[in-house]
C-alpha cells in the first residue's frame, strides 16, 4: 500500500465517530440507529473502493451527514408515487386504473384501522362467508342468483374455468381469443385451468351452427370472450349471448362470458360508447358473467362473477378461491363502491372515473385557459406553449376504438430538437410529484382531463422544475 492510499485510509472516520457528531442527531431521530449505521458502512466500503481504485475520497467525503441523508432519501422514497396523470387515458394501467370514490377510501381505511365482520356472522354469533354481504349487493345490482368476489378478472376466469371445465371441452370463438396487457392470453388460462380449447368459426366470422356443431358428450362449457381491448370491422359475424344461452339450454350446457371491463351503468346515458352490461347478460340467461372492478366499474382491484347459484356455490368450494381470494381492504372498498351504484342520480360527481370520462371539453378548455398564462411565461423562451384539442381514450383495455374530445397543453422546442422534448419529459418525471404527459408530432401533451389538482401542478412546474 503507498503512503499516499495510506494518508487516505487514515481520513475515513469510524462508524462511532460519526454517530457521535451533533450532524448525525436529526438523522437518527428521522431513521434509527440501525439504518443509519447500515447506510454509513456502505458508504465507508465504497470510500475505501474509491481510494483501492483511483486514489482519492469521493467529494461527498467532506459531508458525510449529507451523504447519508442523501442515500436514505433515496431509499426510502415510496415504491408507489404520487403522480399526475396528463397522459390522456383515464384508466392507464401503469398508473393504477380506477382512482376511488372517497366512500371507498374512507372504508377501506376504517378496515384498516379497526376490527370488522370479515367473516363474522353476526346473526348466529359464528363464522360467515366474506364474499356474502357483497354478494348480496351485486345480486341486487345485476338480478343474479349468487355472486362470488377475487383479486381481478384473469382471476375469476381462472375460477370459472378450473372449477366447471377442468379436463373438459370449453368452446370458443376464434375471434374471441384475446391477448391482454401482459402478454394475458385466453388460450393460456384455459391451459393452466386444465382445459380443452376448441376454437369455433373464424378470426372475423362465427355462427352459432359452428357452436352447435362442436358440441359433444365432453363439453363443459359455451365461453364468450368480449374483446373490449379491439374490435375487428367489416365482414363481420357473432354469436349473440341470448342465442348461445337458447343452444346451451338445449343441451344442456353452461354459458359463461368474461367481459373482461363490465359496465354497471348504462354508458350511453351519460354520454358515452355503450358498453356491455352484466344485468343485460343474466336477464338474456347467461349462466356465470366475469367483469372487472378496477376498470369501468371504477373500485379496486378486483375480479366479479355473478350468475347461477348452484354455479357460484362451486366456485366458492374449489381449492382456487381460498388462493385467489380478496383481503378486507378491498371489500371494504369495492362495497362502499358498489353502494354508489345504489344511488345512480349522485354517481357522475362521486366516482372519480365516471366524473373523468364525462367531463366536458368546454369545462377542460377552461381548466387549459387557467393554467396556459404562467406556464407560457415559465416556459416562452424555449417552448411554445399552446393550448390544442386532443382525444382521450378510456384506458385498460375499455371501449378501444373510442375516444374522448378533450383539451391539452402542448411545449413545442423552438429549436424543433427532440432532444430538448425528452428532457423536459424527464424532468417532468423526476419531479416530487411526477407529471407523466406524452411524446408526440414533435410536441409534449399534458391532456387535462383528468386534472383536479391545478394548484398542485402550477407548483410543481413553476416551482420544482429546473429553468
Amino acid at each position: 500500500m503507498s503512503a499516499d492510499s495510506q494518508t487516505l485510509y487514515s481520513q475515513l472516520p469510524s462508524v462511532d465517530t460519526l454517530l457521535r457528531d451533533e450532524t448525525f442527531q436529526p438523522l437518527l431521530e428521522n431513521y434509527g440507529a440501525q439504518l443509519v449505521t447500515q447506510t454509513l458502512r456502505r458508504l465507508q466500503q465504497q470510500a475505501r473502493d474509491s481510494i483501492r481504485v483511483q486514489q482519492q475520497l469521493p467529494a461527498w467525503c467532506e459531508n458525510w451527514a449529507l451523504a447519508v441523508d442523501h442515500q436514505l432519501s433515496l431509499s426510502q422514497k415510496d415504491a408507489l408515487q404520487q403522480v399526475f396523470n396528463l397522459t390522456g387515458t383515464v384508466l392507464h394501467t401503469n398508473l393504477g386504473r380506477a382512482l376511488l370514490a372517497e366512500q371507498a377510501i374512507d372504508a377501506s381505511v376504517m378496515a384498516m384501522r379497526h376490527s370488522v365482520t370479515l367473516e363474522y356472522d353476526l346473526d348466529g354469533a359464528g363464522r360467515g362467508h366474506r364474499d356474502r354481504a357483497i354478494a348480496d349487493r351485486l345480486c341486487e345490482l345485476t338480478g343474479a342468483e349468487d355472486a362470488c368476489i377475487v383479486n381481478n378478472n384473469a382471476a375469476a376466469v381462472l375460477l370459472m374455468l378450473a372449477a366447471l371445465a377442468s379436463h373438459k371441452q370449453v368452446i370458443v370463438s376464434r375471434g374471441e381469443l384475446v391477448e391482454i396487457g401482459g402478454a394475458f392470453r385466453i388460450p393460456d388460462v384455459m391451459l393452466q385451468a386444465g382445459c380443452e380449447l376448441t376454437e369455433v368459426g373464424t378470426t372475423n366470422r362465427t355462427h352459432l351452427k359452428d357452436y352447435r356443431q362442436a358440441i359433444n358428450e365432453n363439453t363443459a362449457l359455451l365461453m364468450k370472450v368480449h374483446t373490449s381491448n379491439y374490435a375487428i370491422q367489416g365482414f363481420t359475424s357473432a354469436v349473440e349471448e341470448a342465442e348461445l344461452v337458447t343452444l346451451g339450454r338445449e343441451t344442456g350446457v353452461p354459458v359463461i362470458t368474461d367481459l373482461g371491463s363490465g359496465s354497471l351503468i348504462d354508458m350511453a346515458a351519460y354520454g358515452l360508447p355503450a358498453e356491455p352490461m352484466p344485468q343485460k347478460l343474466i336477464a338474456d340467461g347467461v349462466d356465470l358473467v366475469s367483469f372487472s372492478g378496477d376498470k369501468l366499474l371504477g373500485g379496486p382491484q378486483a375480479g366479479i362473477i355473478v350468475g347461477k347459484r348452484a354455479l357460484i356455490e362451486q366456485l366458492q368450494n374449489h381449492p382456487l378461491k381460498r388462493a385467489l381470494r380478496c383481503g378486507k381492504m378491498t371489500l371494504a372498498a369495492l362495497d362502499a363502491t358498489l353502494q354508489l351504484y345504489q344511488q345512480p342520480e349522485k354517481l357522475a360527481q362521486a366516482l372519480p372515473t365516471l366524473r373523468h370520462m364525462t367531463r366536458t371539453e368546454a369545462e377542460i378548455h377552461a381548466c387549459a385557459e387557467r393554467l396556459l398564462p404562467p406556464l407560457q411565461q415559465r416556459f416562452a423562451k424555449q417552448f411554445n406553449v399552446s393550448i390544442t384539442p386532443c382525444q382521450s381514450q378510456i384506458g385498460s383495455g375499455s371501449l378501444p376504438v373510442d375516444r374522448l374530445p378533450s383539451i391539452a397543453i402542448t411545449l413545442m422546442p423552438h429549436s424543433g430538437k427532440g432532444g430538448e422534448l425528452e428532457a423536459l419529459s424527464q424532468q417532468c418525471r423526476a419531479l416530487s410529484r411526477p407529471v407523466i404527459g406524452r411524446i408526440s408530432e414533435g410536441k409534449l401533451w399534458l391532456d387535462l382531463r383528468c386534472l383536479e389538482d391545478e394548484k398542485g401542478l402550477l407548483h410543481a412546474l413553476l416551482q420544482e422544475l429546473r429553468p
